[in-house]
């Protein structure tokens, strides 16, 4: 299979989204991505909180100098950009780097100061939301880090899917693995994982709106702790 080379309509990429959800779900991750890297090429991307660089890991076993899109919102922890940094300087990808349109100042002065107390939504639509939507503009594929177990809102996420909110296919290679999956694949491969997971954080965001988790809660627990928010908008 040669990667996509003319434009694809809506329906078309949406109905291959749908076959390769069914026919590559118990296919293995680097086998799902291999099969991104043949259809979509350099259309083909892989976001990446920094929070471990599993997929990305992969991503370039199936597309060696892959796009790697990472959301630098201004409130990440120093962890997360030295993760961010060391990825971009061991391994065979492209960093590219997304920023808000406005700093964190520009955003106080307009909306005032600690947004994400006040309007947790908001903040991630104007820190991390949108400028995905930009980012993502030219590529018609992207990959994420979504495991099922993760929490019962990804429960049921497609190993390939389709994005409706940004008319594009979306790709979750690892979505079937557990923690224990994401462990041994970092000691068998010297995979670069965030210090803050040695550190009691079992999720890693944005450092106002992360805690540590307690024994016995599940990983995103320890994200916007005390609210019903669960996601940050980027994948609902």
């Amino acid at each position: 299979m040669t990667a996509i080379q003319e434009e694809r309509t809506t329906e078309d990429l949406k109905a291959l989204a749908e076959r390769a959800g069914r026919e590559l779900e118990d296919a293995s991750a680097l086998e799902i991505l291999q099969w991104a890297a043949e259809t979509f090429g350099n259309r083909f991307c892989v976001t990446s909180s920094m929070e471990d660089a599993v997929v990305a890991h992969l991503a370039s076993r199936a597309l060696p100098g892959v796009d790697v899109v990472f959301l630098d919102t201004g409130y990440h922890f120093p962890e997360t950009i030295g993760t961010r940094d060391a990825v971009e300087a061991v391994m065979d990808v492209n960093v590219i780097t997304l920023t808000p349109r406005q700093t964190v100042a520009e955003q106080d002065a307009e909306y005032g100061p600690k947004l994400h107390d006040r309007d947790p939504d908001l903040c991630c639509a104007l820190r991390k939301v949108k400028p995905l939507e930009e980012g993502l503009k030219g590529y018609l594929a992207w990959a994420t880090g979504l495991r099922r177990d993760e929490s019962e809102t990804r429960a049921n996420t497609p190993v390939v899917g389709w994005d409706e909110k940004r008319q594009k296919v979306k790709i979750s290679p690892i979505a079937r693995w557990s923690q224990e999956d994401v462990q041994t694949y970092v000691a068998e491969h010297g995979v670069l994982t965030n210090p803050l997971l040695m550190d009691g954080y079992a999720s890693v965001g944005c450092a106002p709106c992360t805690r540590r988790v307690l024994e016995g809660e599940d990983a995103r627990a320890g994200r916007w702790a005390g609210r019903s928010k669960t996601e940050c908008g980027l994948h609902g």
